[in-house]
């Protein structure tokens, strides 16, 4: 009699145990409550499964966190990998985990363009999907500090290119990968540079090289830019460059630039400081940088633009007068020209 209680006991919980399985490999399987358009689940640094499933359960993705939490011990898949994961409608638990787990997280991009300013870049960052933002309210000394960057004003130190990051990446990761790049790049090209230029170190190739990219749009005409600027610096000549100014201008600036700009006041004016600003006024791509260090042989000083674009470049200053008058007149485009502060016509808007 107490052998057929046992085994009847034993039977039922067998039973049990089955049904109990069988239950639970359906609900591993049962599909998670997703909307078509799939859903995106931000994995915080240090976010441990339980507080995974608990948001689950919060946003109705699950109805329980206990099978997730029991399948994750049983197979020992407790190992979250911080970022973003995009979740399809069908996802079950077992994918879900498998996604979790193994890191396949959601790439997100963000890219800058050669000639953008710091000021540029920060709202670019502030504007990213998924970046942990820690720079507001940051000053430039503070992003210079936290970088490691010897530089009160950190301009011009970030290489424009795509960076790949993920959700919870933060805005500083960005801006330290792309101060590194541009270091390693600068350092490079450096070693490179051609004989006799007029820069006493890196940094001051840098600062060419910016004001170079924000002088032309025309990649061919790089080289040109730089010869002239170059050379002006060989004769002690002021660069007198549109670009600087407009630079230390700041929020004064509203997209119209006036001699009286011209004759502000200004570690950035180059029409009233002899030799660079102080501080690159741009973050310069790779051609501009290689413009700097390798600049077209020539007497050129002075250049205007056509209204295309492009410029025109003269060896005299009654030479370059006269195609300011041409191409100023032709086109009634506000162009960038390099040109001398005195002589009225190359300095009229």
């Amino acid at each position: 009699m107490l052998r057929r209680v046992a085994l009847t006991f034993l039977a039922a919980i067998a039973v049990c145990a089955v049904a109990l399985w069988w239950w639970f490999q359906e609900a591993i399987a049962q599909p998670l409550a997703i909307a078509a358009d799939g859903y995106e689940l931000t994995v915080s640094r240090g976010a441990g499964l339980n507080v995974i499933a608990d948001d689950l359960v919060d946003e109705s993705i699950l109805e329980s966190s206990l099978v997730l939490k029991i399948y994750a011990r049983l197979y020992g898949l407790s190992d979250i990998k911080a970022g973003g994961y995009q979740l399809s409608s069908g996802e079950t638990l077992v994918s879900l985990l498998a996604k979790l787990t193994s890191g396949a997280v959601q790439q997100h991009k963000i890219t800058f363009p050669e000639g953008w300013t710091l000021k540029q870049w920060r709202a670019a960052l502030a504007g990213a999907k998924g970046l942990d933002q820690t720079l507001g309210g940051r000053t430039y000394r503070d992003i210079a500090d936290s970088l490691a960057i010897s530089r009160t004003n950190p301009e011009g130190w970030f290489a424009p290119d795509t960076y790949a990051y993920v959700s919870g990446d933060s805005d500083l990761s960005i801006l330290r990968r792309a101060y590194q790049q541009m270091a390693g790049q600068l350092e490079s090209l450096w070693a490179e540079r051609e004989a006799g230029l007029p820069y006493e170190n890196p940094y001051e190739a840098l600062i060419m090289a910016s004001i170079i990219e924000k002088e032309t749009g025309v990649p061919d005409e790089r080289p040109q830019i730089a010869g002239v600027f170059v050379l002006r610096l060989q004769k002690g000549m002021r660069l007198q460059t549109d670009p600087t100014v407009i630079y230390g201008l700041g929020e004064g600036f509203q997209g119209n630039l006036t001699r009286q700009h011209l004759r502000q006041a200004s570690a950035y004016n180059t029409y009233l400081n002899t030799g660079l600003p102080p501080t690159p006024i741009a973050n310069p791509g790779l051609a501009a940088i290689k413009a700097a260090l390798h600049p077209a042989v020539g007497k050129a000083l002075f250049f205007v633009g056509k209204g295309d674009g492009s410029h025109y470049f003269s060896i005299s200053l009654d030479e370059h007068n006269r195609a300011v008058r041409k191409y100023q007149i032709k086109s009634r485009a506000k162009a960038y020209r390099s040109s001398p502060l005195s002589d009225k016509s190359a300095t009229t808007k």
